[in-house]
């Protein structure tokens, strides 16, 4: 990615807006180069000890030691690079850092649920600065976890809980950060952490758990703007707010269950999600954007239904936790008409360097019948790729607690009037 990304969301007054002055009082800033400064490469260490929720049977004892499992334990190895303290995007941004880890974690049963890894992206920033070498941040983190021992209806049947050994990886959290010496920093807080598929395969109840983090971070070099006169501040232009507009292309494959008779049963196949939004956005400042987008898709398995052959039984209504079906059931794919809908959803979007977070909620007004009758939220990272371009990494619930499908894409941005940043 460029390292003249665009910076994108604040408000117009937040930052004094360096300009040209000839006034001989500044002439010593003049001569100070106004050139990008170097990254600041850190290492950081980190354990997490962790409470599970009790949201599922096989966590509240139904398992085959008849235990509940409420405790977990994480390890991370973190690499991270800085903005520089005098930079323009430190200045706007709040000192953001970002970079890639590698973690360990255990839930106290190898067996049956596995000591998954996760390899992820993440990105932090400054939310206050209590004293020059006190601040509280914040912290997220998004990636994949492998290693996990799935659902098998033979050798692991109590583990209705996870139903993939791959399962997507999602870390919040805030934290107090202590400079301890020019090289080293300390860290503690607490954070959430949540694991699932994505309804790629089922079943996909996920597993949650909140708890500390205590850390450690070593900086590799040192900021380059220390040498630099201590008034010296970056150009940050004025930004121009404007209405930009994001397309989004994306697609999926789910897995589907349905109620039939008095059971649950699990159609045996994946279904295919394709869909588009369109969304004309506000952009406030720097940090900042909303609007309504127009949000269209296809879902293969809507209104699907199983039909009881031996007591000419069917039923349509989506279960959350189903099981592989009897062979006395077949399973009805209604036609197109019944299988696509158009919604329009509100949308508001965190923009830093290199990523944003987009969250939204809407409604189906088109061909909202069946199974697209419904709330629908959105949770989407957006990883820049060029000024204009980004890939969408989303996912897609239903009426605020049922899985539904992940938004895997490509977008686009219009119109797109954000300030170039030297960092």
């Amino acid at each position: 990615m460029s390292d003249r990304a665009s910076a994108e969301g604040w408000s117009r007054n937040s930052h004094p807006v360096c300009k040209a002055d000839t006034t001989d009082t500044t002439a010593h800033l003049r001569s100070v180069p106004q050139k990008p400064h170097s990254l600041i490469h850190q290492i950081g260490i980190e354990v997490d000890p962790n409470y599970i929720f009790l949201t599922n049977s096989f966590l509240n004892g139904e398992n085959v030691k008849g235990t509940r499992y409420q405790k977990s334990f994480s390890a991370h190895l973190k690499y991270s690079f800085q903005f520089d303290s005098h930079s323009a995007y430190s200045r706007i941004f709040g000192k953001p850092y970002q970079g890639a880890g590698l973690s360990w974690y255990t839930f106290g049963d190898k067996k049956y649920l596995g000591n998954p890894m996760a390899l992820y992206l993440f990105q932090g920033a400054q939310i206050s600065q209590f004293t020059p070498k006190l601040s509280l941040n914040y912290e997220w983190n998004f990636g994949l976890s492998f290693g996990w021992q799935p659902y098998n209806k033979e050798s692991n049947p109590y583990n209705t809980m996870i139903g993939s050994k791959l399962n997507a990886y999602i870390n919040a959290g805030v934290y107090l950060n202590w400079i301890l010496s020019p090289k080293f920093d300390l860290t503690s807080g607490v954070s959430f952490t949540h694991f699932s598929n994505g309804n790629t395969q089922y079943p996909n109840a996920g597993l949650n758990t909140i708890g500390l983090k205590m850390g450690l971070v070593y900086r590799v070099n040192r900021e380059h703007s220390l040498s630099l006169p201590e008034p010296y501040q970056p150009l940050i232009p004025t930004f121009p707010r404007h209405v930009s507009y994001d397309m989004v292309l994306f697609g999926a494959w789910r897995w589907k269950g349905v109620a039939a008779a008095d059971m649950e049963v699990l159609v045996p196949r994946k279904y295919t999600v394709l869909g588009f939004s369109f969304a004309p956005m506000y952009n406030f400042g720097y940090k900042l954007r909303a609007g309504l987008s127009v949000d269209g898709v296809y879902d293969g398995s809507a209104n699907v239904y199983a039909k009881d052959v031996a007591n000419n039984f069917s039923s349509g209504a989506t279960l959350f936790r189903p099981e592989p079906p009897p062979p006395r059931f077949v399973f009805i794919t209604p036609s197109f008409s019944r299988q696509w809908s158009v919604g329009i959803s509100g949308r508001v979007e965190y923009v830093m360097p290199y990523f944003s977070i987009n969250l939204g909620t809407g409604v189906n007004v088109l061909n909202n019948v069946g199974d697209l009758k419904s709330v629908y939220q959105v949770l989407a990272l957006k990883i820049a790729v060029t000024r204009s371009s980004f890939i969408h990494i989303g996912y897609n619930l239903k009426d605020f607690h049922e899985p539904n499908y992940l938004m895997l894409g490509i977008g686009f941005r219009f119109h797109n009037k954000y300030p170039r940043l030297h960092r």
